[in-house]
Order: structure tokens, then C-alpha cells, then sequence
């Protein structure tokens, strides 16, 4: 079994984006609800992992805030200024459509830290593997602007302030989230210390990234890889693009550490992602993860969460990766897996496997 961390802190889940409807504002023409990126998934998330007796089986990691100074080695000044002025307001908006509530910044430092406390402890070795079950998320947050319910590039972060700590060469992320990790693709473009790979649904969002002519620039080209796949994707085109892209580029790159941007929102349940993945998906791509970082890193493998906005299924994802991650299967089965495997179209499909042939020739420029 591996030493496996976990963290969490209540505040990630008092992080307030307001009653929009999906993701849009109340307005006159719009009823107030519930908006999109709320606590729900996140606490029901926490919650299973608590019922089926794992989590006080894991390694626990404290959060400490990061500084506006950390902020900085990724955000603008003047970007950390203004979400902070409006925090200590009513809070207000990041860009567009990512609003945030009275104390966000606070809380958004935080799960920044929670992130890198989780990451500092895998790479001294005091832990394996770990998941940072972190609120508000980061990967699509860029250096001036917030966006897609995103303040502060948590993995950015998290990586650029752990690189004056310890010493180590390349990390490579691995991004599964449904929507494209422009964020973190933004971060490392001219970066060759950081491989970034993000698999999507194709320009979903934002709509206009995440193309594989994207590629990185100067002594960052090659270093960014990025698999669009077609709406309806499912386990085994997903799993066809681990085996074709995701391990291959890992093999030639040799990382350090992986680190995982690990969204929930490919399932077959989720309202805002058009794709088809299980639970099981996840649990094998996570064993796939670890198989390729015991061959290549020391087992050291970590993630941080971003995406999913189904209450209902994000946590026996969540809880298939955890098992995954610290070797330990609970009493816990989920009961969507017969319906979501039997949907038509699991199977990789001639359309996709070419989305995904197109991806790995991107392979053979890593050095």
C-alpha cells in the first residue's frame, strides 16, 4: 500500500460564487439558482470518502496559505491587487462569468497552498502519492485574468514556488479535465522544465484553445501537448489516448514528478462536458499514472482538484482514484458503473482513434 495524502480544509467550500443560473448572473431574464462550481461535489466528494473508512486511513496535509509573493511567481501585481480589493469588498468578478464572493482571495491563497503543501510533502518523500481536494480550482486561470470559475493557477503555483525548495529538472502534468488546461498550458509555454498534456473535449471550453497546432514557443516548443477528442468520447478513447500519447510522451520526457489538474467533468453525469467516462475510466488512468511514475519518478505522482458538477457521480470518481492511489479497495461500489458502461459507443470509434493518432506524432519532439 502506498503512503498516500489527503487534503482538505472546510474554507475551500465556503468559497461563494453567488445563485447564477448554471453559470450565468441572476438577472431579470435569468431566475437565481444554483451556480455551476458550488460546494456540493466537492463536500458529497469528501463526504463517500469519509463513509467508506478511507479517509483516516490516509496521510493528512494541512493547508497553508501561499503569499501574494507566490501569487506573483505566476499572476500580475496588479491582477493579485484587484481580486484581493474586491474580496475585502463583496467580492465581484475575475474576468468573465467566474465570480467570487467576500473573503474568496483568502480562500483561494489557501487551496494554492493546500496544493503545494500536498506537493512539497511528495516530493521529500514523506508521501507517495496524494490528492488535494482543493475549492476554488486553477487550470483555467492565466496570469492577468481569472476564467472558467478559476482565480488562481493552483498548480502553477504550486510547481513554480516548489522549485525554490527542491531540486529537480522537468514535472510533466497530465490534465483530464473536460475542458482544455489553458491556464497551465499559459504558465510553461516557453517553459522545457514543465510538460504540460491536456486531453479535452474538443473546444468546448474556451472555445478557442486547446488545438494541437498548440505546441508551446522558443525552448518550450514540443513541451505542450494537447488532445482534443470528439464530443461522446468514452473509456476506450480515452484509455487509447493514454496508452498512444499520454505514457509514450511521459517515457521521453523522464519527469520528476506528475502532477494531475484532476477534473471529474468527462463522466457520462456531468451537466457542463459532453463525454462518456466511468468511474472505472478514472481508476485505470490513475493506474496507469502510477505504473508510468514508479517506472520513471519514484512513484511520485499527485493531484489537485479542478472540475465536475455532478453532485451525484463526481464523488465515486473521485473515490475509484483514491482507492487507486493508496492500494486500498473499500466496501464502496458505485452504483451508476452498469448504466454508464453500457452506454452505446464505449468503445474507441474510427473518428476518434483519428483524433488521437493526430495527437501522438506531437510525441516525437520531446527531447
Amino acid at each position: 500500500m502506498a503512503r498516500t495524502g489527503w487534503n482538505f480544509h472546510e474554507l475551500y467550500l465556503w468559497h461563494d460564487t453567488g445563485t447564477g443560473a448554471q453559470f450565468f448572473p441572476a438577472g431579470l431574464t435569468v431566475e437565481p439558482g444554483e451556480h455551476a462550481e458550488n460546494a456540493a461535489t466537492k463536500r458529497r466528494f469528501k463526504n463517500l470518502m469519509e463513509v467508506s473508512g478511507l479517509t483516516e486511513r490516509l496521510v493528512s496535509i494541512k493547508s497553508a496559505p501561499v503569499d501574494e509573493d507566490d501569487l506573483a511567481l505566476f499572476h500580475t501585481r496588479d491582477y493579485i491587487s484587484r481580486i484581493k480589493a474586491l474580496s475585502d469588498e463583496r467580492g465581484g468578478e475575475a474576468s468573465y462569468l467566474t465570480p467570487f464572493g467576500r473573503g474568496s482571495y483568502e480562500i483561494a491563497c489557501l487551496a494554492a497552498g493546500g496544493t503545494h503543501a500536498l506537493m512539497d510533502k511528495v516530493l521529500s518523500g514523506e508521501i507517495d502519492n496524494g490528492y488535494a481536494l482543493v475549492r476554488p480550482p486553477g487550470h483555467h486561470a492565466e496570469s492577468d485574468k481569472g476564467m472558467g470559475f478559476c482565480l488562481f493557477g493552483n498548480i502553477p503555483v504550486a510547481i513554480l514556488k516548489s522549485r525554490k525548495t527542491h531540486r529537480f529538472d522537468r514535472v510533466a502534468t497530465v490534465d483530464w479535465d473536460v475542458h482544455h488546461g489553458n491556464g497551465t498550458q499559459a504558465a510553461f509555454w516557453a517553459d522545457p522544465g514543465v510538460l504540460t498534456i491536456s486531453l479535452h473535449q474538443e473546444r468546448l471550453y474556451p472555445h478557442d484553445s486547446g488545438d494541437r497546432e498548440e505546441r508551446g514557443a522558443d525552448a518550450g516548443f514540443g513541451y505542450n501537448i494537447n488532445v482534443p477528442l470528439p464530443a461522446g468520447s468514452g473509456h476506450g478513447a480515452y484509455i487509447a489516448a493514454f496508452e498512444q500519447v499520454v505514457l509514450p510522451a511521459l517515457k521521453a520526457y523522464r519527469p520528476d514528478l506528475i502532477v494531475v489538474p484532476s477534473g471529474f467533468d468527462a463522466s457520462g453525469a456531468d451537466p457542463l462536458g459532453r463525454m462518456m467516462l466511468h468511474s472505472e475510466t478514472y481508476r485505470e488512468m490513475t493506474r496507469m499514472l502510477m505504473e508510468a511514475a514508479d517506472a520513471l519518478c519514484g512513484g511520485r505522482l499527485m493531484m489537485s482538484h479542478e472540475g465536475g458538477y455532478s453532485a451525484a457521480y463526481v464523488p465515486y470518481c473521485g473515490l475509484a482514484v483514491m482507492e487507486q492511489l493508496s492500494g486500498m479497495k473499500t466496501h464502496i461500489d458505485d452504483p451508476f458503473l452498469p448504466v454508464f458502461r453500457a452506454y452505446h459507443g464505449q468503445d474507441i470509434q474510427p473518428h476518434q482513434q483519428a483524433a488521437v493518432s493526430a495527437a501522438a506524432e506531437l510525441v516525437g519532439a520531446i527531447k
